[in-house]
C-alpha cells in the first residue's frame, strides 16, 4: 500500500486572544510586581521540585523574593492513602480498580492559609494548591500518555506515593489517580490564570487562562480534531508506521487513539511554534452542552459518551478473544455510569482475516473449562470450537454489544467505534502470549464469564451483528446508509458515500457527530464558522452546536466517511 503522506498527526488550532509563549522567563515576566499568594495546581507526575527550582531561578534574576510551600509534604500517609482509595467490590484484584470517587481534599491532614507576603510571592504547589487561599492560580500539565509512560519505565510515581515507595502502578493511575485528578482540575478551570505544558520542562509553554478559556469557547462552537496518539502491544501490526508515519521507531503501532475523551488532548497555538496541548475532557467539562448537546449532557454529564480508535495487527497477530462489562457490572463493580458496547469497521483486511464475534451453540460451560485450564496449565484453547469467527470484510461493521465475546484476527486495520470506557477488556483467552518482562498476560475469568452474554450465539449472531447497510439519504452525487445500530446500544454508525467532487449537507439536530474517513483522501467540512480539511483516516467532532455543515468530497476517487452519534431516544 501506498503510504498516506497527508495525516496529520499535530492538528492545532490558533488562540482566540493572546498568543502561547514558552520558557520560564516568559512565565515569571507574566507575574505582577507586587505582593501576591500564587497557587501552581496540577498532577502528581509533574516534576514539582524541577519546576520550582527553574521558576525561582527566572524569579532570582529579577530580584523577586519568593517563599515555597510544598502541598505534597501535607498529604496524608500511604498506607492511609492506599485504605482511603480500596475498592470494596475488588479488594485483591490485580488488573482493576473501582474508579475512585474520593474529593482532593480529602488526602491532606489539613491546608495551610498563607498570608500575603509584606513583599515578593508566597508560592503554594503541587496538586490540590487550589484549594489554598491564593491571589493567582496557575495549572501545571504534563498529558496522560507522558505520565502513563513514567510510571510504565519506573520513573513516575502514583497520587501520594513517597518517592521511596516503590514502582508506581498502572493499575492506581488510571482507576484512582487520574479520576480525583481530572475532577479537581475540572472545577478550578473556570479560575485558572495561567495553564503551564510541561512536556518540555526546561522550556515549557503557556497561556494565559482568559485566552485559554475563550479559545475553548470557540471550539466548542465548530469542528475539530484531538491530538492522536498511537500506543504499542504484544499483538501490534505496523500499518500505523507505514501508512500513516506514526512513531516509525516504535516496537509496532497497535492501539491508535483517535479521540478518547479522557485521555485524548487538544492543541492551541501556531502549527510548527509554540503551542500548548489541553485536555480534551476539561473542555467537555466547561463547555458539554456545545459539544455534546443537552440532552448528551443530561444522560452522559460531562463524559463525552463515543470513542474512535484503530486496533492495527497488520503484520502482527490476533487480538485477545475477549468482552467487556455490561451495565450493571460496570456501575456496581468498576464505577462507571454506562456499559462499554463497542463495534468494529474493518478499514483493511487479509485474505483470510477474520473477526471473531459471538458464541458457537451449547459450549459454555466447556468454554469456561477450556478457559481455565488454558490459564492453569498453559493449554492452548481451540477458540474456534467455542467462539464463532467471521470473514473480515473491508468497510463491513460488526456490532459488539457489551457481554459479547469477540477479537480482531491478525491482518486487519479495526476502525473502533465504541463507547468511551476502555480500559475493561475482559480476556478469557490471549494465545498464551507474553509480555515484554515474560510473563503471560493477564486474563481476567472471572470478570469476564460473569459479563458473558451467553445468548449471543448461533446464527442470529450474523444477522443482528453483522448487519446489511440500510438507505439513510440520498442527493446529487452521494448517499447515506445506515451501517449499524442497536436496540441496547446507545450509539449508532452511518455511512456517507460522495462522489469525486460531490457535496452533502448534514445536521447535527442536537446531537453531536464524530466523522472519520475510512476511503478516499478526505473532504472538507463547511460551517458558518469556517472550513476544516478532514483526511483520510483522521477523526473529527462535530459539536452539537454547530448545527448544519456541509461535506464536499476532496480529491480523485469517491471518498466514505463514517459517522457516529449518539441514538435519539
Amino acid at each position: 500500500m501506498e503510504r498516506r503522506s497527508a495525516y496529520v498527526p499535530d492538528p492545532t488550532y490558533l488562540p482566540t486572544g493572546n498568543p502561547v509563549t514558552s520558557g520560564w522567563d516568559a512565565v515569571a515576566a507574566t507575574l505582577p510586581d507586587r505582593p501576591i499568594r500564587l497557587a501552581i495546581d496540577g498532577p502528581w507526575l509533574v516534576d514539582w521540585d524541577d519546576l520550582v527550582q527553574r521558576l525561582l531561578a527566572a524569579l532570582r534574576a529579577r530580584s523577586t523574593p519568593v517563599r515555597t510551600c510544598d502541598l505534597r509534604e501535607l498529604v496524608i500517609g500511604w498506607d492511609r492513602l492506599v485504605q482511603l482509595t480500596g475498592s470494596r467490590s475488588l479488594p485483591d484484584d490485580p488488573d482493576f480498580l473501582t474508579l475512585s470517587d474520593l474529593p482532593l481534599v480529602r488526602l491532606f491532614h489539613e491546608l495551610p492559609r498563607p498570608e500575603v507576603p509584606v513583599a515578593g510571592i508566597a508560592i503554594v504547589f503541587g496538586p490540590g494548591a487550589a484549594l489554598v487561599a491564593h491571589d493567582l492560580l496557575w495549572y501545571a500539565d504534563v498529558p496522560k500518555r507522558l505520565a502513563e509512560a513514567a510510571i510504565l519505565d519506573g520513573t513516575g510515581r502514583n497520587l501520594g506515593q513517597p518517592a521511596k515507595g516503590g514502582r508506581g502502578s498502572t493499575r492506581r493511575l488510571f482507576y484512582v489517580d487520574w479520576p480525583i485528578l481530572d475532577r479537581h482540575r475540572d472545577v478550578i478551570a473556570p479560575g485558572l490564570d495561567r495553564w503551564l505544558d510541561l512536556q518540555d520542562q526546561a522550556e515549557p509553554t503557556t497561556i494565559d487562562g482568559a485566552t485559554l478559556r475563550r479559545s475553548m469557547a470557540t471550539l466548542a462552537q465548530r469542528p475539530f480534531r484531538t491530538r492522536p496518539t498511537f500506543n504499542s502491544a504484544p499483538w501490534g501490526g505496523r500499518w500505523g508506521q507505514e501508512q500513516l508515519g506514526h512513531n516509525p521507531e516504535a516496537e509496532n503501532t497497535a492501539i491508535g487513539y483517535e479521540l478518547i475523551g479522557p485521555e485524548s488532548g487538544v492543541l492551541f497555538g501556531q502549527p510548527g511554534k509554540e503551542v500548548v496541548e489541553i485536555p480534551f475532557q476539561m473542555l467537555v467539562a466547561l463547555h458539554s452542552r456545545s459539544v455534546i448537546g443537552d440532552a448528551g449532557t443530561d444522560r452522559f454529564g460531562t463524559s463525552f459518551p463515543i470513542r474512535f480508535d484503530f486496533l492495527d495487527t497488520v503484520g502482527g497477530g490476533n487480538l485477545s478473544v475477549h468482552c467487556h462489562p455490561r451495565t450493571d457490572y460496570m456501575r456496581d463493580v468498576f464505577g462507571w455510569p454506562y456499559p462499554q458496547h463497542e463495534s468494529y469497521y474493518v478499514m483493511v483486511a487479509g485474505a483470510r482475516s477474520r473477526i471473531y464475534l459471538g458464541l458457537q451453540d451449547g459450549h459454555t460451560d466447556e468454554f469456561q473449562h477450556a478457559a481455565q485450564r488454558a490459564l492453569d496449565r498453559g493449554q492452548a484453547l481451540d477458540v474456534d470450537r467455542y467462539v464463532q469467527s467471521h470473514a473480515a470484510l473491508p468497510h463491513q461493521l460488526y456490532l459488539i454489544p457489551a457481554g459479547t465475546p469477540h477479537g480482531s484476527g491478525e491482518g486487519n486495520v479495526v476502525l473502533e467505534i465504541s463507547a468511551t470506557p476502555y480500559l475493561y477488556s475482559l480476556r478469557f483467552y490471549d494465545w498464551l502470549r507474553r509480555d515484554a518482562s515474560g510473563e503471560m498476560r493477564s486474563v481476567h475469568l472471572g470478570h469476564a464469564f460473569a459479563n458473558l452474554d451467553a445468548d449471543r450465539h448461533g446464527p442470529h449472531v450474523a444477522t443482528e451483528l453483522i448487519p446489511a447497510p440500510s438507505a439513510h439519504g440520498s442527493g446529487p452525487g452521494w448517499h447515506e446508509e445506515l451501517i449499524g445500530r442497536l436496540g441496547e446500544v446507545f450509539f449508532e454508525v452511518r455511512r456517507l458515500a460522495l462522489d469525486v467532487g460531490a457535496a452533502a449537507e448534514g445536521d447535527t439536530e442536537g446531537r453531536f457527530h464524530v466523522l472519520s474517513i475510512v476511503k478516499g483522501d478526505g473532504a472538507w467540512v463547511e460551517t458558518a464558522a469556517g472550513t476544516h480539511r478532514l483526511g483520510y483516516a483522521e477523526t473529527m467532532v462535530v459539536p452539537a452546536a454547530v448545527g448544519g455543515y456541509r461535506l464536499k468530497a476532496n480529491g480523485p476517487e469517491q471518498v466514505y466517511v463514517v459517522k457516529a452519534l449518539v441514538s435519539a431516544q
